[in-house]
């Protein structure tokens, strides 16, 4: 009896308790579970920055200026257009626009007719100045007629008088009558001389209904219609116009740049420079420095430099982006040559990493570009890495990587 129960026991101890293996078996399961909806996931967030379209603009990677025989560029710097000569052309006087004769884009003279104001008030002013002035002529003519019969009349009474036929006080009246006419008439003589200055002033007035070039130039807005009050005090509030139109004198167009105050001195007035226009990137224009504006905006640490165009063109407008080489004759002996590279906008260069990129544009990617960024020129800056002519995307996003997808959306 003994013997069973010892066999017993022996042969429990070698069983498997499948009743705990069965749990583990179904946490791992679970494990596995979880690890394929994270590989999916993963999987499925890649796929989406894979097939993200990026909408950018584009920039082009411009090569420094070019430099001719002895001339090196020594300092670049981008700016506008702007016109030395521009004008809003208003009316002296308040009043309603009849006629309007200018358009945008339109040339006109010096002195040609922009404009006509109701005048119907100014020309009875006029009219009434006129005859005013044609009355105190008139009578002019009457106390001189006067004036000389009474002269006559004292010539006839000394006669008398030497005769013993007149009294000396009756050629004492003929000389104060005379005496009296002659200032009178030289009073009157003023008062023609007044009527012929309200005259030219109600002139004036009316001159003021028309409105005329201040000089010749292009029409760059109009601002008025007919049926408008135009006012140069602006009289009426937002009912009422302060303007005509616009004018720019072409001639009169330069270039503002700001240089950065740290490089200033290797501007000169009067040194040559050269200008490239956004809009027309392989067009050189022969320039030169005009002055040095002698400020610094403290806030932007730059100091303004004028430069003049020695080539005029329709093609250059105001306010028009431009980038200015400022040249040197004659590069000093040993001095360092101008550092290699292209530039493109500071915004382009971004950091994937520890490495500096550009996004080149290929079709519609966009392929990270190593680039090593040199010396800033305002807006631009300096790189090396790249080839002038290539397209960059001009601000990239931070989730862009290579080969994303682009789609173009202005420049």
């Amino acid at each position: 009896m003994n013997d069973t129960s010892d066999k017993d026991k022996l042969l429990g101890q070698l069983r498997i308790d499948r009743s705990e293996e069965a749990p583990q078996a179904g946490k791992g399961w679970i494990a596995a579970g979880v690890a394929v909806l994270v590989i999916m996931a993963g999987a499925a967030w890649w796929w989406s920055r894979a097939s993200a379209t990026f909408e950018v603009q584009i920039a082009t990677a411009a090569a420094p200026a070019a430099q001719g025989p002895g001339a090196a560029a020594v300092l670049q710097a981008t700016g506008y257009v702007t016109a030395r000569r521009q004008a809003t052309v208003s009316a002296q006087i308040t009043g309603k626009l009849t006629e309007v004769l200018i358009e945008e884009g339109e040339h006109v003279e010096a002195g040609q007719v922009l404009a006509q104001l109701e005048s119907r008030s100014q020309r009875a002013q006029r009219a009434e100045a006129d005859a005013q002035l044609g009355e105190a002529r008139a009578r002019v003519r009457q106390f001189e007629s006067e004036l000389a019969q009474a002269r006559r009349d004292y010539t006839r009474q000394q006669d008398l008088v030497t005769r013993n036929l007149a009294s000396v006080q009756a050629v004492e009246a003929a000389r104060t009558q005379v005496d009296s006419l002659a200032a009178q008439l030289a009073a009157q003589q003023e008062a023609v001389q007044l009527a012929a200055a309200q005259v030219r002033s109600a002139q004036v007035q009316l001159d003021y209904t028309t409105v005329r070039a201040p000089f010749a130039g292009v029409v760059i807005a109009k601002a008025a219609q007919v049926g408008e009050i135009v006012s140069p005090l602006s009289a009426g509030g937002g009912f009422t116009r302060t303007g005509i139109g616009t004018l720019v004198d072409m001639d009169s167009l330069e270039v503002e740049v700001d240089v950065n105050e740290a490089y200033i001195n290797r501007v000169m007035p009067g040194g040559p420079a050269e200008a490239v226009l956004d809009a027309y990137q392989d067009w050189t224009i022969p320039a030169h420095v005009i002055a040095i504006i002698p400020t610094a905006d403290r806030g932007k640490a730059t100091v303004k430099v004028r430069i003049g165009l020695d080539q005029k063109d329709p093609r250059i407008l105001p306010d028009m982006g431009v980038r200015v080489s400022f040249l040197a004759k004659q590069a000093p002996e040993g001095a360092r040559p101008p550092a290699p590279g292209v530039l493109v906008p500071a915004t382009a260069i971004v950091q994937r990493g520890d490495t500096n990129v550009v996004f080149v544009v290929e079709s519609d990617r966009a392929r990270a570009q190593v680039v090593k960024p040199g010396q800033p020129f305002g807006d631009l800056t300096l790189v090396e890495g790249l080839e002038a002519g290539v397209r960059v995307v001009r601000a990239p996003a931070q989730e862009m990587t290579d080969g994303a997808r682009i789609r173009e959306g202005g420049e």
